[in-house]
């Protein structure tokens, strides 16, 4: 976002979950594209694309639906990052207004996983991606005796990358902001090479040779597109839009953070479908290698330059990540300063990559269960949260309901809570799981034959229970009038702010 003349420098952010003041505010909504299309221009994003395409669908149907599930999903961040401007609040401040100041202690922390287990999968990606390259440049030092990398130069490369993400986080908004700029230009520039270089491994004329699935796969595949790309966002969309001037439109919110995220994903899944579709053993590689199975069809002078965009472009998305966690565990009323929780996260992210990197059997099943289960409660409270923008406008986006009871709150608002348990309980007990240590947490609702069905393995539940959840709020808040406002509250009419 360009800078007016009281930000000109890059400077340590002091603000932490609070409203951002008036005098702070500069921007414009084109400034949202960079932050969101350079963590999300990234050769993990032809990897998606196999993964939708591994469902059973043909390449048609998987471009279809998972290009429909990418935009439907990040449009549904862009609304809820509307939320930013107009109170000045990270994301899971501004959700306290709708579950009440500890209320929202229950989705926060789901919210906290979802971004963890994020951040786990792409600085470990970037960790590995690294030692690969190492292995190859450097052999005699890095590699094992069959060419793959040695143990100790992935630690070392995960504690670099690990280092970076978190250096960058603790510095704040503003030099965020600065460094996605450039990483955008770069990745894009790099990518669009490397998208030229691919396509001649396309074999065209063995494409379509995959029999069409029915409807039910077509929808998991879409939400399984969802839970990769726009779910995974909706707890932390209005973090990098709450500096916008208060009456900023929200179109313009909605448009640049919508296509910022799902452009690039949305070419690159076409070029991961097209090439899983003409290329069986692809699909296989990408399962256990989600950007080495990728690499490894380039010529060594490409790979090496391209190997460190991509941990660039990795780096990219940890760096918001981590600085979105940290407001999260502030959210949570973690009483301590930016760099605490910076070192807790720092902690968390490396006993998460440890099971990924030597317990799971495969990236693949831990990835997918792991996205399925917290979306169910992110994509739950994301719509209540929507249902309860409607309410939050009508109090002209008053933000001392963000604050605990007695001083302008609620500490619970019972409707919210009910509907958010209601549709996990939901979402949970129709969803499976590839993973084995996961799958005894899911599909309680199901019966044994029913499990085995194309509605449970696609995990429809998911959409299922954000359904549920938006129509219990609604109608709890809005048929049955169970605003739940503090005693005494003024209801204030609202200012003409779209």
């Amino acid at each position: 976002m360009s800078s007016n003349s009281g930000n000109t420098g890059v400077r340590l952010e002091t603000n932490g979950v609070n409203p951002i003041p008036e005098n702070e505010r500069y921007g414009t909504p084109f400034g949202l594209f960079p932050v969101w299309f350079s963590w999300n221009v990234s050769i993990l994003g032809i990897t998606y694309g196999i993964y939708v395409y591994s469902l059973g669908m043909s390449f048609l149907q998987a471009i279809a639906f998972g290009v429909i599930g990418y935009f439907l999903s990040s449009t549904l961040v862009g609304i809820l990052a509307v939320g930013g401007p107009r109170t000045g609040l990270p994301t899971l401040t501004q959700t306290r207004m709708a579950f009440g100041f500890k209320g929202n202690k229950f989705p926060t922390l789901f919210a906290y996983i979802s971004n963890m287990g994020w951040k786990v999968t792409i600085i470990t990606l970037s960790a590995t991606t690294g030692a690969d390259l190492f292995a190859k440049l450097f052999p005699s030092l890095c590699a094992n005796a069959d060419g793959t990398y040695t143990t100790t130069c992935l630690v070392c490369w995960f504690i670099v990358v690990l280092f970076l993400s978190m250096s960058v986080a603790v510095y704040g908004y503003q030099l965020i902001v600065r460094v996605e700029k450039y990483i955008a230009v770069v990745t894009s520039i790099m990518t669009v090479i490397f998208i030229f270089m691919i396509i001649p491994h396309i074999n065209f004329s063995a494409l379509g040779s995959h029999e069409s699935a029915d409807f039910i796969t077509c929808i998991g595949g879409m939400v399984m597109a969802m839970t990769m790309v726009g779910l995974g966002f909706l707890n932390y969309g209005g973090d990098f839009c709450r500096y916008l001037p208060k009456n900023t439109k929200a179109g313009g919110i909605i448009f640049w953070t919508s296509l910022g995220i799902s452009l690039p994903v949305a070419v690159l899944l076409i070029l991961g479908v097209l090439l899983a579709d003409s290329n069986p053993d692809l699909t296989a590689a990408a399962a256990s290698q989600p950007i080495g199975a990728l690499t490894a069809l380039l010529p060594f002078w490409f790979y090496v330059p391209f190997c460190i965009v991509i941990i660039i472009s990795l780096l990219s998305a940890a760096m918001t990540g981590v600085y979105s966690s940290g407001l999260a565990l502030m959210a949570l009323g973690l009483p301590t300063s930016r760099a605490v929780t910076t070192a807790l996260n720092a902690l968390i992210i490396a006993f998460g990559a440890f099971y990924l990197l030597f317990v799971s059997d495969s990236f693949l099943s831990t990835f997918q269960a792991f996205l399925a289960a917290v979306s169910v409660v992110l994509g739950s409270m994301g719509a209540i949260e929507l249902v309860d923008f409607i309410r939050q406008k009508r109090l002209n986006w008053d933000v001392s309901l963000a604050q605990p009871l007695g001083s302008g709150g609620l500490n619970y608002r019972k409707g919210a809570l009910f509907s958010l348990i209601a549709a996990s309980i939901i979402g949970l007990g129709t969803i499976t799981s590839w993973d084995p240590n996961i799958a005894h947490f899911v599909g309680f609702l199901l019966t044994e034959e029913t499990k085995q069905s194309v509605f449970a393995s696609a995990n429809v539940g998911v959409i299922v229970s954000m359904a549920a959840g938006a129509a219990i709020y609604a109608i709890i808040t809005f048929v049955l009038g169970k605003t739940e406002l503090p005693n005494n509250y003024a209801e204030k009419r609202p200012k003409c702010v779209r």
